[in-house]
């Protein structure tokens, strides 16, 4: 049975979206492309030449060290990224000679305690000392590489707020860009942060033939063993990104998704394949997570649903969606973002590194 359209009447920005063909089913399986490999960058040595807005010169050579840190113990770019991230959130890229009130003796880049725990008050003063010891305690969290960055961060500083440094990641991530010499693209490759939504359309099959253009050609369906740009396609290569399988063989299989051996299948029993998975779901939206609208739900199809994922939250409890196959054609089978309020889907699903923010 073919799939029909649906229509989405709940966005913010954009009042009503007619969202697409939404039915994926196994077939076969076939080659992906290689995903590229995301070893440490490299920092550029820093001089008055070197400017990235809104930053000063010691805040740059800050970023600096905690990067050369990171390459002198061969840590990838993410964990660069989340270092930098950390000092942030925690002193502004600052050597700071204060604390606050949780830590009075905190201090440095880090503001880290003095509990024995981060050297000396010199190795906490001390740029490329203690990012190293941050380091060294961030490569020791079991998983860190699957985790969203701000729960590594957490994991590392133990402060109260498990999503307190999520705001610093693009900064990090553009600090780190801007003094790498080696360039580095995180879209479609190893790159991509775990844990969150990918950076705009990586789909690796974007332009591969559609159910409609292939017909019952088994080429239409992808590695996953959905059909190409359906949205459950693009939903199952987030989940795979997310949880470190970015390459063939991928972890996670329309076919091999649930335990209990049935397939994945449509948007339709999308949660119940994911009761059966026994992963978590919710009514709060989390960066990364799988979308479900059930059928009819927002004005979903009323035989298949839909799902997306979840790019960014926003603070006024709105979140942006992407997915595939969310538009009218000729845009349909494509890449989309929206605003959306998160009283409009039945549920959000939650992967195993997604932890509820307290």
């Amino acid at each position: 049975m073919k799939p029909k359209g649906l229509l989405i009447v709940a966005a913010v920005i954009v009042p009503t979206l007619f969202l697409g063909l939404i039915l994926s089913i196994v077939l076969l399986f076939g080659p992906t492309p290689a995903a590229a490999d995301c070893g440490p960058a490299v920092a550029v040595v820093i001089d008055g030449n070197t400017k990235v807005e809104g930053y000063t010169q010691e805040q740059l050579k800050n970023a600096a060290a905690i990067m050369d840190a990171g390459n002198a113990l061969d840590l990838s770019v993410n964990g660069q990224m989340i270092s930098v991230m950390v000092a942030l959130g925690e002193s502004g890229l600052r050597v700071l000679d204060t604390g606050d009130g949780a830590g009075p003796d905190s201090r440095g880049l880090f503001q880290q305690r003095d509990n024995g725990a981060w050297g000396s008050y010199a190795d906490r003063m001390d740029p490329t000392t203690s990012a190293t010891n941050f380091i060294k305690a961030l490569k020791s969290v079991a998983g860190w590489e699957l985790l969203e960055p701000t729960l590594v961060g957490n994991r590392v500083q133990r402060n109260a707020d498990p999503y307190h440094y999520q705001k610093y990641w693009p900064e990090a991530v553009k600090l780190v860009q801007a003094l790498s010499n080696s360039k580095f693209s995180r879209a479609g490759s190893d790159c991509a942060i775990r844990g969150q939504s990918g950076v705009g359309d990586d789909y690796p099959w974007k332009n591969s033939p559609t159910w409609l253009q292939a017909g019952a050609n088994a080429s239409s369906t992808s590695p996953l063993g959905m059909y190409y740009r359906e949205c459950v396609d693009f939903a199952l290569w987030r989940v795979n990104q997310q949880m470190g399988s970015t390459k063939a063989p991928f972890k996670f299989l329309n076919g091999s998704f649930r335990p209990d051996g049935q397939g994945l299948g449509s948007a339709l029993t999308w949660k119940v394949g994911w009761d059966a998975k026994g992963w978590d779901s919710g009514s709060t939206p989390r960066v990364g997570a799988v979308v479900w609208y059930a059928p009819g739900a927002g004005g979903a199809d009323p035989n298949f649903g839909h799902v997306a994922v979840v790019k960014e939250v926003k603070d006024d409890g709105t979140y942006v969606e992407e997915g595939y196959n969310g538009n009218p054609a000729p845009a349909d089978h494509s890449y989309y973002t929206r605003t959306v309020t998160n009283t409009v889907p039945s549920a959000f699903l939650y992967l195993p590194t997604q932890e509820e923010k307290k």
